[in-house]
């Protein structure tokens, strides 16, 4: 979407001028080290059974917020593990003083970027207008790469659907949106991509959706994530935020990637 595009950019502009991050971490913007991602090898292969809880692989996102059109700060306390689930949960702010927005995010992310391959998940998404529940793969001006991104997202608002969509090197406006034949909030679904060098190609339930070919796509290793949020300033894409029916949660049972050698 155009204007979560041209938000984000607008916040990793303002984080590079000011002392506080409001993109994907708190540190300083990372001197260019974009890792190609060609660069595979069968050893990163993994897959991750969230119902036994956490997993070395992966950490929680705590300490910061992502700005537009994000209304909401990352919190570790949002990413629990309870009744044989991975929980990220949209609340109430602790401390909005201190956050400087009202809601609180959970994200749940791997320590390191991964390449050309199949990412799946097993998820069941929030029901709820102004939220989105998320599966994919980011690296960005933070980690001294280009802003590449392929996802899975599921807006709230019509979980009936799915918006799928990629960015390289900052550019957006490739979304597509996916009937699903479910409602994504109801029951878990396994929702996977497969990232080649010359396409994208996405699936649900093992059955193929959609795919991109022959565009430019991306190119640079990245960061698999998942994550629960409400949005601010975005009301024509996800509906203005209903906040009468927190805290809200978005489910993850399992993570899997298969490295492909191209």
């Amino acid at each position: 979407m155009d204007i979560r595009k041209k938000a984000l950019a607008a916040a990793v502009m303002m984080a590079l001028a000011a002392p506080v991050s409001v993109t994907m971490d708190m540190a300083a913007p990372a001197v260019a080290t974009a890792t190609p991602a060609t660069q595979t090898k069968a050893s990163d292969a993994f897959e991750v059974d969230l119902t036994k809880g956490e997993n070395s692989l992966f950490e929680a996102s705590n300490g910061w917020t992502n700005g537009m059109p994000f209304n909401c700060f990352w919190h570790k306390e949002n990413v629990t593990f309870e009744d044989g689930t991975l929980q990220l949960t949209v609340d109430e702010s602790p401390n909005p003083a201190a956050d400087k927005v009202p809601y609180s995010g959970g994200e749940y992310r791997s320590k390191a970027t991964y390449g050309y391959g199949r990412y799946e998940v097993v998820m069941k998404a929030m029901k709820n207008d102004g939220v989105v529940s998320s599966f994919f793969t980011y690296t960005g001006p933070y980690d001294g790469d280009p802003w590449d991104e392929i996802d899975f997202e599921v807006l709230g608002k019509d979980t009936t659907k799915v918006q799928l969509n990629y960015f390289r090197n900052g550019k957006g406006g490739h979304e597509k949106m996916i009937d699903l034949g479910f409602d994504a909030s109801e029951d878990f679904h396994t929702y996977a991509f497969e990232w080649h060098k010359n396409s994208i190609i996405w699936f649900v339930d093992g059955k193929e959706v959609f795919r991109r070919e022959n565009e430019d796509l991306p190119v640079t290793k990245q960061k698999i994530m998942m994550n629960a949020w409400n949005g601010l300033g975005v009301d024509d894409w996800l509906k203005p935020f209903n906040d009468s029916n927190l805290p809200l949660t978005a489910e993850y049972k399992s993570i899997k990637y298969t490295p492909f050698a191209e």
